[in-house]
């Protein structure tokens, strides 16, 4: 098997990888036609703020209880609690389905379902992302990460493509229905796996200070705290294309849910392919990765604010969904490898409550934005705030970590050929985790 899918050896990633791509085909469907439903329930004047509100109940639970996920995903069986999360998820998308289908759906109806979607993401997505590790252990675990990527993102590609087909031709309920059936897939394959083979991290026991504890191993560690931090400033300011696509594409062009969806699986095509790429690499994942990959994509972020057509606007959300890509999986990776394994639900916790979290609180900023100012005003601040956060995690990272190679040396390090190593030394993938631990 090519080095690039390595982790498809494994037969209980496989299982979960391919529940995943299905499933989550189905839930980007859904987030288009959520946001196309809410776009179609109220008037043109209010639709701004409304898919703001919807984003941010959406994401809100995970502000408010993001942590405590974290202390469930290292406390308790990460597959039992995946497959709890998975049957409620798909029940609030089958229940959305029928009211719309029935015609009496109405704005407060998606905001509360919206808001019941986020508390059941609250359990999955730490148990979801720490479980990777247990699938296929540390020597693969950046390999794994990637190729979680590139699924998310070819689910991003499929089902906002497919979402428009169907909301042209059907109607946003059906997409719902079909959403709520997806999630057979995940159940089925978490299921069918062989807990035997799992690598399973400590399970910590029931205990007092267990988030401060977390916390704690979070904010002593620059290698841990900064990309942390970036990740915020672009999850809460940058990642705002859910709802600003869906207002470019109506109000600014004039197109249907169609093209909305196309948008949106150029931004994805391109996620892909950073996906892709960053499961090509060797080695552990480097700083400077990451603060490169999130200074690019903010500058293409404004660069998509002032494209003067759709076609431009397409095109350049290729590169973007690349940068963004990288940037993510090259920061998670970071994150899981520097950990204490026994925190490790609860580092990315923190990581997915600043990641999500920040929604709330962006969403309708941005959503007031684009209504006072116009669609393409959140794109331009949003990208300006993202990269200057990059220059100055940049600074920060090397100021406080004078024990780890600062930007300018990692880049030169790039560019002047590697010398032979001795047999034996530094050539493992174990001795790459250990100098990484020991940031």
């Amino acid at each position: 098997m090519s080095p690039m899918f390595r982790s498809l050896a494994n037969r209980n990633y496989r299982l979960f990888a391919t529940g995943q791509v299905i499933s989550l085909s189905g839930t980007w469907a859904q987030r288009v036609a959520q946001d196309w439903l809410v776009l179609l329930i109220v008037p043109k004047e209010q639709a701004a703020v409304a898919l703001g509100i919807a984003t941010a109940l959406q994401f809100l639970p995970m502000l408010l209880f993001g942590l405590y996920g974290g202390v469930l995903a290292d406390r308790y069986d990460k597959r039992r609690l995946l497959i709890g999360a998975q049957v409620a998820m798909g029940l609030l998308a089958l229940v959305l389905g029928v009211l719309d289908l029935a015609g009496v759906v109405q704005l407060w109806h998606v905001y509360l379902l919206a808001f019941g979607l986020g508390l059941a993401s609250v359990v999955d997505t730490p148990a979801r992302q720490s479980f990777v590790s247990d699938l296929v252990g540390t020597d693969d675990l950046p390999n794994a990460v990637s190729l979680n990527s590139a699924t998310f993102n070819s689910a991003r590609i499929v089902g906002p493509a497919l979402a428009g087909l169907a909301i042209a031709g059907v109607g946003t309920g059906w997409v719902f229905i079909v959403n709520a059936l997806s999630y057979v897939a995940v159940l089925a394959g978490l299921l069918r796996m062989r807990p035997a083979e799992f690598w399973p991290s400590p399970r910590q026991p029931r205990g007092r200070g267990q988030l401060r504890e977390g916390v704690r191993h979070v904010r002593e560690r620059p290698a841990l705290y900064v990309p942390i931090l970036l990740v915020f400033m672009i999850g809460t300011f940058g990642l705002n294309f859910q709802q600003t696509l869906a207002l470019i594409a109506k109000q600014t062009f004039e197109t249907g849910a169609g093209s909305f969806g196309l948008l949106t699986s150029c931004l994805a095509l391109g996620s892909l392919f950073g996906a892709l790429a960053s499961a090509r690499r060797k080695g552990p994942p480097r700083q400077s990765t990451m603060l490169l990959a999130a200074l690019a994509f903010g500058l293409l972020e404004v660069l998509d604010g002032l494209a003067p057509s759709f076609l431009v606007l397409a095109l350049l959300l290729i590169p973007t969904g690349f940068a963004v890509l990288t940037f993510t999986t090259t920061s998670n990776s970071l994150l899981q490898l520097g950990c204490d394994p026994a925190l490790r639900g609860r580092v990315m916790s923190i990581y997915v409550l600043v990641f999500l979290g920040g929604t709330p609180v962006g969403a309708p900023l941005i959503g007031l934005l684009a209504q006072t100012w116009g669609p393409r005003s959140s794109l331009l601040i949003g990208g300006t705030i993202c990269a200057l956060s990059a220059v100055a995690a940049a600074v920060l990272l090397t100021r406080k970590s004078p024990d780890l190679p600062g930007l300018s040396e990692t880049l030169a390090t790039r560019r002047r050929p590697r010398e032979p190593a001795h047999p034996g030394q530094g050539r493992s993938r174990r001795a790459a985790r250990e100098r990484l631990h020991r940031g």
